[in-house]
């Protein structure tokens, strides 16, 4: 049987029927892991005692994706009594454990996953390119001279080449759309609050960070959403609930839609693959009987957003570094970390309270008036995720800001609006190289969101492509 060819949802049914046990389905995994790491590095704390043990005593939960294997990004969720270094040198130097379950990762337990490992990031998530200097590059399935994105590379790589059906990733910038598009991938943002953060975080980044999952099929992004969505006590702003459950919404009719499409302005020149990517999606949508038109907000001919964002950033930096050095009990040092990373620590701990309150005023009055498109009558933008096919590894490691902002500038606003974002594999050029497009809907639709890459998913089917590197 190829596993590899099967989504989560069928390794679940697998395992439902008996065909294939929990033991084998995870012993596929770790091979497939040991066989392709080597070439991707996307896997970089394997937990394959901690997942045995939990599937030889039975410790799964009654969910519907009981059995199936799942890999953690090394950042964000945290696992009780596994290492979390969050791509920093000095986690690991610290070799620090996390001490309890996020709530996150208690949902995945509750729905039946087994945790098997830990995938590459970039350090604290700060980048777009997965090269941290703790574990060097992830590479890309499709070339393993390219790059992955960032920064749920590892995670992206891991699905694309088919080591896994799903793994967790997390986004407060694009870190879930900028791989999924970089390898050929699925890949959800949902609404701010919808998936908690919690216990011991209530919001990251001014609210712009959430957590989901990257797949290959969109049946797995919504059924994943339905295990771990919902209010844990103390959220502080939940996503208005659903009317009905997620996976309900695939196959459902969307309607009839307006849909604009965006892919350059002055400050966001997007490539002939960018264009190329959204004009087909756009093509693909008229087909299906939406009405498709060159419009987006006015929000995103401001220049001023992304520098918005990076304040936020800084201070948040400064705020996770510090409590680092509680939780392990030595001060953060300038070599411990990344010149870009103590860079950002330095300016988030110059910044006074009320700088940092005026940034978050006019990040929320950008959101509101980005939001104002989808509250004029229209449904659904489409971007690509990122200006160009994934750069050759190095490329983007130390380049200047301006370099890294045009290659990654379509995800980023809608962090700040906390509106949800799903990137599609829509797009392959010449070489064979993937380019995703992003479909963003008004807050709290990710049913319209599913219901439409439902429609194109199977109208462009996408699952059957095979990268070069596969397990």
């Amino acid at each position: 049987m190829d596993l590899a060819a099967l989504d989560a949802t069928a390794q679940a049914e697998l395992v439902r029927t008996g065909v294939c046990s929990p033991s084998e389905l995870l012993e596929a995994c770790i091979d497939a892991v040991e066989r392709l790491n080597p070439t991707l590095n996307s896997v970089i704390v394997p937990l394959y005692d901690v997942a045995r043990e939990q599937v030889a005593a039975g410790a799964l939960g009654d969910g519907p994706f009981r059995g199936v294997p799942l890999l953690l990004k090394d950042l964000g969720a945290t696992l009780a009594g596994t290492p979390q270094y969050g791509g920093t040198r000095f986690l690991r130097d610290h070799q620090w454990i996390s001490p309890r379950d996020s709530t996150l990762v208690e949902r995945f337990r509750a729905a039946g996953f087994v945790m098997f490992g830990k995938t590459n990031t970039p350090e604290l998530g700060l980048s777009p390119t997965t090269e941290p200097d703790t574990f060097g590059p992830t590479r890309n399935p499709w070339n393993p001279e390219r790059i992955v994105g960032g920064s749920s590379g590892g995670s992206a790589a891991a699905v694309a080449s088919r080591v896994v059906g799903l793994a967790h990733a997390g986004d407060g910038g694009g870190s879930i759309r900028n791989p999924a598009g970089a390898v050929g991938a699925v890949g959800l943002k949902p609404t701010r609050g919808r998936t908690s953060l919690g216990p011991d975080v209530g919001e990251s980044w001014s609210g712009c960070v959430t957590e989901h999952v990257i797949t290959r099929t969109v049946r797995d992004t919504a059924s994943v959403l339905d295990c771990v969505a919902g209010y844990a006590p103390g959220d502080p702003a939940p996503a208005p609930p659903p009317v009905r459950p997620f996976a309900d919404e695939v196959g459902a009719d969307p309607g009839h839609l307006r849909v604009g499409l965006f892919w350059a302005n002055a400050h966001m020149p997007g490539g002939p693959d960018a264009r190329a990517a959204v004009e087909r999606c756009g093509r693909l949508l008229e087909e299906l009987g939406h009405d498709v038109h060159d419009g987006y907000p006015d929000a995103l001919d401001r220049a001023d957003a992304g520098g918005l964002l990076a304040v936020s950033v800084m201070a948040s930096v400064a705020h996770e570094l510090e409590g680092y050095s509680r939780a392990v009990g030595a001060p953060v040092q300038r070599g411990d970390v990344e010149d870009a990373t103590w860079l950002f620590y330095e300016q988030g701990r110059a910044l006074s309270a009320t700088q940092y309150l005026d940034n978050l005023d006019e990040l929320h009055r950008y959101a509101r008036q980005l939001c104002g498109w989808w509250a004029a009558g229209n449904d659904v933008l489409v971007t690509p995720t990122m200006a160009e096919v994934p750069p050759p590894i190095g490329e983007l490691k130390g380049a200047p800001v301006e370099r890294i902002v045009t290659l990654v500038p379509y995800t980023s606003p809608f962090n700040v609006s906390g509106q949800p974002a799903i990137a599609l594999p829509l797009y392959w050029n010449d070489e064979n190289l993937p380019l995703g497009v992003q479909l963003v809907a008004a807050y709290g639709r990710e049913d319209l969101l599913i219901r439409v890459a439902a429609q194109l998913e199977t109208a462009a089917p996408w699952i059957d492509r095979r990268p070069p590197v596969c397990a």
